[in-house]
């Protein structure tokens, strides 16, 4: 039976051990599957890319008490207190950083009744002067809970070298019982492993001190369910000694002190790794990074908000608002920027401060915030940031005694018959606003000049341009007739 027991173990053990020593080695492997990451700055999950260790071997010695039984080891008959002893052997495997599962071999012999059969001897023939033991073989699979780690206070930023356990688990249990009175010793029961009246289970808990990154040191405290009650040697379950207690069960305690040792070549052990604290430590790196991060290396000489690495005019007046590549604005594109420019959306000419000359129309420093407008692509529908220019719009040519054009213009790219249609759409959308909200029909003519109008001339159907200046043409803008 004990050869028997010994076989299983390894040959549980062996595969488990062979696959420890995980790799530091970059995974190598093809493109990632992004349609589950949702990131193709990955690589997949293999033993190779692993980060921490996550195998262990432990061992550890104890004593086991039976408790639940009609022979028991503390405190039986007339008080006497008999010990015995027990050994496990586990391969452990962390799945997390709070749970893991243990394949664990356990030896032990417990001792129980009025005297302990290895040093005294039986001193009467009364029924109750009985003792027994037991010596039993065990292979359970256990799950192992990490209380600490899933328990640990979010704002607790300490590393730490205690942890509490918790196990619990199943597997098949094989022994054999001895009593001895005054007659002598002899064998009770004897359970054979991997029966289907063998099975029993375990659990209880540990706490475990880091005593380096290879091993740690773990006190334990299990309560064993045998599920048999000819466990403690009373002999068949209804013989007389067994009749003495109603319980179905014969159950012990089992103190053990143990090392557990992790194998593998990485730093640390899942089980001992807290994410809040890998989080804080990046946390910590990039506060650090940010201390290093120099915005706009070569300056911003003109003041304008835009670096001078990527800034196409670095001489803009003071004052002066720019576009994103730092280019001071001219709405109505008269060749007075918008800072001089006395007429903002009205083109005029330089020696008129870039107003009209029409002595019909009364141009004050009203029309400076009166700006042209933007659309998006292939689109004449007015963007509700457009409204509060259109309404200043209406408010400047209802007090003004001429009559204007509202012009309408796209970018280049489409067909010309197209950008023509866009182009008047988008000079009648404005219109019909203006009329809408006030304005006099017949102070407003809507004219679409399609692509023959633009902002910056530069971008053609041969030429590349930003989407910046494309957004600049696709526009409506006044000019007084």
């Amino acid at each position: 039976m004990k050869l028997n027991l010994v076989i299983a173990t390894l040959a549980l053990a062996l595969p488990a051990a062979m696959f420890a020593q995980d790799s530091v080695a970059v995974s190598t492997s093809g493109y990632p599957n992004t349609y589950s990451s949702g990131s193709a700055n990955v690589s997949p999950f293999t033993q190779d890319s692993k980060r921490f260790n996550d195998w262990a071997i432990s061992a550890g010695a104890g004593v086991p008490l039976l408790q639940s039984a009609d022979l028991t080891s503390i405190k039986n008959g007339d008080g006497k207190n008999v010990f015995g002893y027990s050994a496990y052997f586990s391969v452990d495997k962390a799945i997390t950083h709070a749970f893991g599962l243990n394949l664990q071999y356990d030896r032990g012999e417990t001792r129980q009744g009025w005297f302990n059969t290895k040093t005294d001897n039986a001193t009467g023939t009364g029924y109750q002067d009985l003792g027994a033991r037991t010596q039993y073989d065990a292979i359970s699979l256990l799950g192992d809970v990490n209380f600490s780690n899933l328990l640990r206070r979010v704002d607790n930023k300490s590393p730490y070298r205690w942890a509490l356990h918790g196990y619990a688990g199943i597997g098949t249990l094989a022994y054999r019982a001895y009593l001895e009175d005054a007659s002598g010793q002899r064998l009770m029961t004897e359970v054979k492993p991997f029966k289907f009246n063998s099975l029993f289970g375990q659990a209880g808990a540990g706490l475990k001190y880091k005593i380096n990154r290879r091993v740690d040191l773990e006190g334990r405290v299990m309560y064993v369910v045998t599920t048999d009650d000819q466990f403690d040697g009373g002999g068949a379950q209804y013989s007389a000694i067994n009749k003495r207690n109603d319980g179905v069960s014969d159950n012990f305690f089992n103190a053990t002190l143990g090392l557990s040792l992790k194998l593998g070549k990485h730093q640390s052990h899942l089980m001992w790794h807290d994410p809040l604290q890998e989080i804080y430590y990046k946390l910590d790196v990039l506060a650090e990074k940010n201390q290093d991060v120099e915005v706009c290396k070569s300056g911003d000489a003109d003041n304008d908000g835009v670096c001078d690495d990527w800034d196409r005019q670095l001489d803009t007046p003071a004052g002066a608002r720019v576009d994103g590549a730092g280019v001071a604005l001219d709405v109505d594109l008269d060749g007075v920027i918008d800072l001089y420019d006395k007429c903002v959306t009205v083109p005029g000419p330089v020696e008129n401060n870039g107003c009209p000359t029409n002595v019909n129309s009364t141009i004050t420093d009203n029309t400076r915030t009166m700006e042209g407008i933007e659309f998006d692509l292939n689109s004449d529908r007015i963007l509700p940031s457009n409204t509060p220019i259109l309404n200043n719009a209406v408010s400047y040519i209802n007090s003004s005694a001429g009559s204007y054009n509202v012009v309408g213009g796209t970018d280049t790219r489409g067909t010309d018959a197209y950008n023509q249609t866009l182009s008047e759409r988008r000079a009648n959308t404005v219109k019909n606003y203006l009329i809408q909200n006030g304005v006099e029909s017949g102070k407003l003519d809507a004219i679409g000049k399609g692509e023959k109008d633009l902002k910056y001339p530069e971008c053609n159907p041969a030429t590349k341009c930003p989407e910046w200046k494309n957004r600049a043409n696709r526009r409506v803008y006044f000019e007084a007739k």
